[in-house]
């Protein structure tokens, strides 16, 4: 997939983080949109962030059937 970059001034910044860097300029681009989104999802509330991740181990579990005393019972057996 392409992508050009028509800003000279972006141009001129990513090529100077890719120097700086000692990457290569897809590298860098990549670097900065990866940093950016982490700083982006700093900012969201904690209780956003948890409920996210709440939705995302829900969707994994395979059976969302409730633990029941028998289970944590043989736990320990």
């Amino acid at each position: 997939m392409g992508f050009h970059v028509r800003n000279s001034e972006t141009e001129r910044l990513t090529r100077y983080l890719a120097l700086r860097a000692g990457i290569g300029l897809t590298a860098a681009v990549h670097m900065a949109v990866t940093n950016e989104i982490a700083r982006l999802e700093k900012k969201r509330p904690l209780e956003e962030r948890i409920a996210d991740l709440q939705e995302s181990v829900a969707r994994r579990i395979k059976d969302p059937a409730p633990l029941t005393k028998e289970f944590y019972d043989s736990l320990y057996d």
